[in-house]
């Protein structure tokens, strides 16, 4: 085979976030564009003579065209063995469980997440290191800077790869074996959870779910497990078909988002249960009949239920959540006599406490859980251990959740969105916080105290790398919380997420509708930070 060495030149805008870089596909699609920084990322890991790399996407646009120039990049680099997903798919989950089961080096996961797809859509690519996880924020630097100084790339010269068939070919010195997306993974899921006594509690007929695909990545994992090996009804997984514009729906699930499954949950005769995954199938949102789950209370109700799933009998060594995430979770802790550590956004800060032993579940409020069965959240894990509450609990699921409310207080919990923002302006509203915080303790708030304000920095327990400016947050004397912070995950423009939690241990007073119960403190969060006057906004994009 040829190995062609290609000229290039820089482009300035491939520094990847929090999950890899992100960007329109026409971005994408520019000539060397995606070829500059899979070289980069090769060139940062080095050493990948006679090892084995994972690739797979969710199946966006664009995902076939470069999954076969990962492949003929990864065998111009010497890997000794390439597995790919069946058509180019992998869920992340299933990417994450493929690199530690194989071995494997690291992988390529082609994603943008919950972003939209499509042609005029967005793609990403990011590199999981070989325990799974995301890569640490000292590689995705290294993988930045050498973008900036690449010169050339290498690729093999050599026709396309037959990647809808599983088996196994070569490529120059490189086998390529394609496999079955799901069945690791489906297989990993059977050693945590009892699927005999799912079996028995889906076929009862007493019981009714909807699964929501979003026609992205999960849909193949759900069928596959949820209808086939559980028997769930034929028809419970909706929306199963991944699509490369996912159908012209954003694949984020959330109240606004999957506005389909939540008129099915919230109408007469609805489901007992419901659910919905994102494009990649990393998170999940949770419904019973006429009922949302926060994810910060679905991650405290999964920790303190979670010895009921065989996987977790033994008990939990500590938990974690992300710093925006409700402290519902660390309640639970408390009770269970366990460590809550609180982590900047983004899964690569659970990675380390996952890998040092010190942490069992992790999960953040956009829409996230996880355990140490892998090294990324994952949703349709959530959803098992879920299904697995309520089989052994044989209790509505909104009752699961008051019982947790009535037991450990209730934390009213809302995430307010303003997308597509001037990213001069929103850049200068955090400068303008982060000024002001220093003259805040003991300060009044609308008619509240702030006991404490401070940008977030974070301190890895196992490591010890420092991780600053990670979010405003805003303590008051009450419990309550109001934090700041820009989003890493989207493809341009900016993205401001306030964060509003106010902590309710009287029984009396938690059955109150979410947005009356934090009226007050989002009038000072939106007063305080000057959102009208700064960004041109009277209302946020969306609540969840």
């Amino acid at each position: 085979m040829n190995i062609r060495t290609i000229r290039t030149r820089p482009f300035a805008d491939q520094r990847p976030g929090t999950s890899g870089l992100r960007k329109k596909v026409s971005v994408f699609q520019q000539p060397h564009y995606l070829e500059n920084f899979i070289q980069s990322i090769f060139d940062a890991v080095g050493g990948s003579h006679g090892q084995t790399l994972v690739v797979g996407g969710d199946g966006r646009y664009y995902n076939r065209r470069a999954t076969q120039t990962v492949i003929k990049m990864a065998a111009a680099h010497g890997f000794d063995r390439i597995v790919v997903g069946r058509e180019g798919l992998l869920s992340t989950p299933a990417a994450s469980n493929l690199i530690r089961m194989r071995g494997a080096f690291g992988g390529l996961i082609l994603s943008a997440s919950h972003n939209p797809g499509g042609p005029d859509g967005d793609f990403g690519i990011k590199y999981n290191a070989s325990n799974g996880g995301p890569a640490p924020e000292n590689l995705t630097e290294a993988i930045y800077a050498l973008s900036q100084k690449i010169a050339s790339y290498r690729i093999i010269d050599a026709p396309d790869v037959d990647i809808d068939r599983i088996g196994i070919s070569s490529l120059g010195g490189t086998t390529i074996e394609i496999v079955d997306p799901v069945s690791e993974y489906a297989a990993l899921m059977e050693t945590l959870f009892d699927f005999d006594r799912l079996r028995e509690f889906l076929g009862s007929g007493g019981f009714r779910m909807r699964f929501d695909a979003m026609h992205a990545a999960t849909g193949p994992y759900a069928r596959a497990i949820l209808e086939d090996r559980l028997g769930a009804p034929a028809g419970t997984v909706v929306n199963g078909v991944p699509l490369p514009d996912f159908g012209g729906v954003k694949p984020d699930p959330n109240l606004a988002r999957a506005r389909e499954l939540v008129e099915i949950m919230y109408g007469v005769g609805g489901p007992d249960f419901g659910a919905a995954s994102d494009g990649d199938g990393d998170r999940n949102m949770i419904l019973g009949r006429g009922f949302f789950v926060t994810p910060s209370d679905s991650l405290a109700v999964l920790a303190a239920n979670a010895h009921l799933a065989p996987g977790y009998r033994a008990g939990l060594v500590g938990v974690a959540r992300s710093m925006p995430t409700s402290r519902a979770l660390d309640r639970v802790a408390d009770d269970l006599g366990i460590p809550c550590f609180e982590t900047p956004t983004g899964w690569k800060f659970f990675g380390n406490l996952l890998d040092a032993g010190k942490i069992t579940l992790c999960g953040e409020e956009s829409f996230g859980t996880g355990s140490d069965h892998i090294r990324e959240k994952d949703g349709l894990w959530a959803v098992l251990l879920w299904l697995t509450i309520l089989a052994e609990r044989r209790q509505p699921l909104a009752q699961i959740v008051q019982d947790h409310w009535r037991r450990y207080g209730r934390h009213f919990y809302a995430r307010h969105d303003y997308e597509a923002l001037d990213v001069a302006a929103a850049n200068a509203l955090m400068d303008s916080l982060g000024g002001r915080i220093g003259e805040l303790n003991g300060r009044q708030l609308g008619g509240s105290m702030v006991h404490f304000a401070d940008d977030f920095s974070y301190s890895d327990p196992v490591d010890h790398r420092l991780t600053p400016h990670q979010g405003i947050r805003l303590l008051f004397e009450d419990g309550s919380r109001i934090i700041y912070r820009l989003s890493g995950t989207g493809s341009s423009d900016a993205a401001l997420r306030l964060y509003l939690e106010r902590y309710e241990p009287d029984l009396q007073r938690q059955g109150q509708d979410v947005q009356s119960a934090l009226t007050e403190l989002t009038a000072i969060a939106r007063d305080f930070a000057e959102i009208p006057k700064r960004l041109g906004r009277e209302e946020p994009s969306v609540i969840t």
